[in-house]
This record gives structure tokens, sequence and C-alpha cells, in this order.
């Protein structure tokens, strides 16, 4: 078992200069064997929540709950739970094999062959076997952190608590680490917690998502939800890259049809979209994905022509930088397209694909829906998916 119960989490931190709220009011239940990512802004309180989950920690106020007992109070080594940290965490001194062990032989009564077998099997699923006699200055960062991980593997807990622990690695190396993190984590069904300021690592590795600010949860839910469903501005422009698009936009009902109107373009709204935002005041945020921005041709309806500030082609797709009044915004274009700096292309937000948001409050107001069962289903059946032609100035 492994139901972690989190209530009202809230620590402070004080100095001369006053209080610091690092975790406000944190609340969320984690399913035994789901593998649950924090994610925000350093400085959002992301470790601070792990190592009150943990026990480095003392929460000023809220309680603490692994499968029903309450812990908060509970000494680390007492709570089942293994850490792994940013920087390792090893001990120079001791050979792969004696790390491993260190924390068995610490805290249970296991015989030294048991706590050999474990380290045994624990190093032959991370790959290091070979590595079991070197000292963590003889192996590679990567194998270093699968030294740190099969420390943890071998104490057998109920909750891996993980602080960042692929950070220190190179791109290639963190992508492969990714992939033998979750399969681990599914071959044992432990709950984790994962920390890290990636959204890739969120979005590939997750069940769901808490994304943090400010010491709050902004929201907690799978990363498909975040992406397309996000609670608000600040939740919508930190998952995704590039990130969202913002406009601010007054809406403007004098005339036949409901618009929202933008210093650079007017976008006049349908029936259905100007229902989510009636009565809600007169300011909101536009916004939109790069990769929801579609280039049209010259004269579409609710196109704009903005100028083309650099392009960035990657092959699959180009990052395309338009100015609009002087603001930078991207779209994600097709990867064969590259447009010269100070040229302007037609582009068109869809109106299925926008997100409005509360001017003031940032709350979200409308949101694209996912694509649902039926739409992936008809679009895997297409044999041929025509182009569209480019309006370029």
């Amino acid at each position: 078992m492994g139901h972690l119960d989190i209530r009202n989490l809230r620590k402070v931190f004080s100095d001369t200069s006053g209080d610091i709220v690092a975790v406000d009011d944190f609340n969320a239940e984690f399913e035994d064997g789901e593998f649950v990512v924090l994610v925000g802004p350093s400085g959002c309180g992301k470790s601070t929540t792990l190592r009150c989950i943990a026990g480095l920690e003392n929460p000023t106020d809220g309680k603490i709950f692994l499968d029903g007992e309450d812990v908060t109070d509970r000494k680390p080594k007492d709570r089942n739970m293994a850490m792994v940290f940013q920087s390792y965490a090893l001990y120079p001194h001791m050979t792969s094999r004696e790390n491993m062990a260190f924390g068995l032989k610490m805290t249970t009564d296991l015989s030294k062959a048991e706590i050999d077998e474990r380290v045994q099997d624990a190093a032959e699923m991370m790959g290091i076997g070979d590595h079991l006699d070197k000292k963590p200055g003889d192996l590679s960062g990567g194998q270093q952190q699968r030294v740190a991980l099969g420390r943890a593997i071998v104490r057998e807990p109920e909750v891996f608590l993980m602080d960042e622990p692929l950070s220190n690695l190179d791109a290639k190396l963190r992508t492969q680490m990714r992939t033998e993190l979750q399969e681990i984590q599914q071959d044992f069904g432990v709950t984790t917690v994962y920390v890290t300021h990636d959204q890739t690592e969120a979005m590939t590795m997750s069940d769901r998502i808490a994304v943090l600010n400010d010491g709050e949860i902004q929201q907690l839910g799978t990363p498909l939800e975040c992406y397309h469903e996000p609670a608000n501005q600040f939740v919508a422009g930190f998952i995704g890259s590039p990130s969202m698009n913002f406009f601010d936009v007054t809406l403007d009902t004098a005339g036949a049809t409901p618009t929202l109107v933008h210093d650079e373009f007017e976008y006049e709204l349908e029936d259905d979209v100007y229902a989510d935002i009636e009565g809600q005041g007169t300011r909101f945020t536009l916004g939109i994905r790069p990769e929801d921005v579609k280039a049209v041709p010259a004269g579409t309806h609710n196109a704009i022509a903005p100028t083309v500030d650099v392009t960035e082609p990657l092959g699959d797709v180009s990052y395309v930088y338009l100015d609009v009044g002087g603001e930078q915004y991207t779209a994600t274009l097709e990867g064969d397209i590259v447009i010269e700096s100070g040229r302007s292309i037609s582009v068109q937000f869809p109106q299925d694909r926008i997100h409005l948001f509360d001017g003031e409050t940032g709350e979200a107001l409308r949101n694209r829906a996912p694509p649902d069962s039926d739409d992936v289903e008809a679009l895997a059946g297409l044999d041929d998916v025509s182009g569209v032609e480019i309006g370029v100035n």
C-alpha cells in the first residue's frame, strides 16, 4: 500500500526579514501506485513539499497521512519512504555496493546475505551489476544516478520521493533515464512523487501533474487535462513548449457580432464562444497555443497578418516568431516552411482552439476541449491530408 494524503500542508520559513511562505495550504491525495509529478518554476515550493513528506522538514501546519496513519511527526526512517536527491548524495568513500546497502544496514534487521541479494538484484535491474565494487568517483553521472536509484529500490518502500533526479544528466541520457524510471515505477507499482521544473518530464512520465506557483497548487490533473484544459492563465503558460500566446483584449458588443478587440486586430466570436464569457466583464485574455495557429490564405475571416521576426526550422516543424504590435508571438508550422525575416504571413486562430481567461483574475473561462476518441480514430483512418495555401507577402 502507498496511499498518500496531504491535508492543509503549510511551511513558513522565518528570518530577520520576516516570514517566507514556501508552501501554502497544499491539499492532495495520491493513490497507491500512482506516479505524480510536482512541477513549477524555481522557488514555487516543490522541493519543500517533498521534504515535508519525507520528514526532512517539519510542516508549520497540516497533516501527512500514509495509508490512513498520521506520519506528520514521524522520523524519516520510520515513514517507509525512500528519497532520491538531485545531487545523488552518495558516500564517496564507499563502493556502489556499500552505498546501496547502507540504508538497509541502518534501518532493518535483514541478514548480510539478504541485503547482498537485494543489492545484487537491484544492480542487475539498473544495469550496474559490473560496477558494484567501484566508488562514485569512478562512475559516470548516469551510473551514479543508477546507484542512487538502486539505493532507494532496495528499501522496497511504500513511497518513492524523487527531487529532480535527472537534472545533472545530459539531454540524451535524461531521455533514456526517463524511460527507465517509468519502467521501474511500473514494475514495482510504488507510489512515486517526483519533483521537476522540466515540463517535458512532467508530461511524459506522470499519471497526474500538480502545477505549483508561489507555494500553492494551481491545478492537479492528468497531463492532457493540464495541457488542454488549464485552470488558469499561469497553468496555460507554464505547460506546453513553446508556451501559449496571450493577447489582452476587450469585448465589444456594440456591433452585430460580439468582437474581441486588440490594439492590432479584431476577432469576431461565434455564439457558443460568446456564451462562455457573456456577463463576465469586458477585459479578457485570448490564448492560443503555437501549434494551433494556422497559416491561411490572405483575406481569411479573423486572420491577421503579422511580420515575421525569425524562423527556426527544426526539421519536422518550424517555429515562426511573429511581431504583433511590437510583441513577439510564436506559431508552430510545418517543417518545410521557412519565411524570411521582415515578410508578413497570414495566420488565423481557429475558434475551437482558443482559450479565454478573465482579464483580472486569470481564471479560465473557456478552454479548447481535448480531442475525443472518435476524433482520434477518424484521424487515424485518413489516407491523405491536404495542405493549405499560405498567404505570404
